[in-house]
């Protein structure tokens, strides 16, 4: 196996400094295989945990549990604006669905353009870094579970609650972080004969058009039985020789990757919020989700009478955040920390 960093897990592993451990985002282990999930525990027993799930939205100062739950959600918009967005949901109703062609059409025509100004655009904006108008609707319709504006207002006026269920209650995770599980795959692999090699970027994919020929990687060329690659695939289209046609090559150099940046906190006392993460959706901001280390794994925080947060920036590689000084960035998390 050829691994371009230093260490395995990309953007799953985990990252140590002065004994506080951090996702790279969060990474939840949750499957529906038997078989996928039977690796995971043959890998790691016992040091793979059980743990709760929570999450929440932070929005106009309030806490709206997510997956969204339609009786949550209609307590804490309140009366008025609920009879607001339920005039604005009535306007879309009006005009009918068919022939969304984005996500802020897709999200409008259901919940109507007061809701989806509220508490969709400034999230998925943070996120992507582009507007609701330039994400396709197919993304919306798969990202979004079965809520309607309907279910709230039944669930406010008849008291039925109306809940939509959430994915899931509970999900796998490694005692040490999500890198465990890589890590300890990667010492797997070495007792069995096999090799790992870090810092050994592919460079070069010669292929005779249905199957991979060869591998160039760290200075050395392989010629593999079989190939699984989990680079992007901008990448695996520019490294391959023969190139493939012009149009999947122009294809390819059109995609863009977004990036992030973790600014890890530690705080004195105890746990700021029960959560294992907390989505930020307030425009005042630029944080788009918050962390709770210890609430992943105790042992992700060394210290009992401290806590570890991790917020989350997204950004492009090169622009004005990704060039900030670090220094710069925690002043910017801690500062933002206190204002939600």
């Amino acid at each position: 196996a050829f691994e371009a960093d230093e260490a395995v897990g990309g953007l799953a592993r985990t990252v140590v400094r002065d004994g506080y451990r951090f996702d790279l985002g969060g990474h939840r282990f949750f499957t529906k295989s038997a078989e996928v999930e039977s690796i995971w525990r043959e890998l790691l027993g016992d040091e793979l945990l059980v743990r709760p799930r929570l999450s929440r939205i932070r929005w106009r100062g309030r806490f709206i549990e997510y997956p969204l739950r339609v009786g949550d959600v209609t307590r804490k918009i309140g009366p008025v604006e609920l009879v607001r967005c339920a005039g604005s949901y009535l306007a879309a109703l009006a005009r009918g669905r068919g022939g969304e062609e984005t996500f802020e059409q897709w999200v409008t025509a259901r919940f109507g353009r007061r809701l989806y100004e509220h508490f969709f655009r400034s999230y998925t904006e943070k996120v992507w870094g582009v507007p609701g108008s330039e994400i396709r609707a197919e993304w919306a319709a798969q990202r979004i579970r079965s809520l309607s504006f309907a279910r709230a207002v039944r669930a406010a006026l008849l008291g039925d609650g109306g809940e939509v269920r959430s994915l899931i209650d509970e999900f796998l995770y490694p005692r040490l972080g999500p890198g465990q599980m890589w890590e300890t795959m990667a010492a797997e692999i070495a007792r069995m004969g096999g090799e790992v090699r870090l810092r050994a970027p592919v460079t070069r994919i010669r292929h005779d058009g249905s199957r991979v020929l060869e591998l160039e990687a760290g200075g050395q060329r392989l010629r593999p039985a079989a190939t699984i690659s989990s680079l992007p695939l901008r990448d695996v289209v520019a490294l391959c020789d023969p190139p493939p046609p012009a149009a999947v090559c122009e294809a390819a150099r059109g995609l863009r990757y977004r990036d992030f940046i973790t600014v890890a906190l530690v705080v004195r006392g105890d746990d700021l919020f029960p959560d294992n993460w907390i989505y930020v959706h307030d425009p005042g901001v630029r944080v788009g989700r918050v962390q709770n280390f210890r609430a992943w794994s105790p042992d992700m925080v060394p210290d009992p009478e401290r806590t570890c947060v991790g917020l989350e920036y997204f950004c492009f590689e090169g622009d004005e955040l990704w060039r900030r000084p670090d220094a710069e960035l925690v002043e910017l998390g801690a500062r933002e920390l206190e204002a939600v």
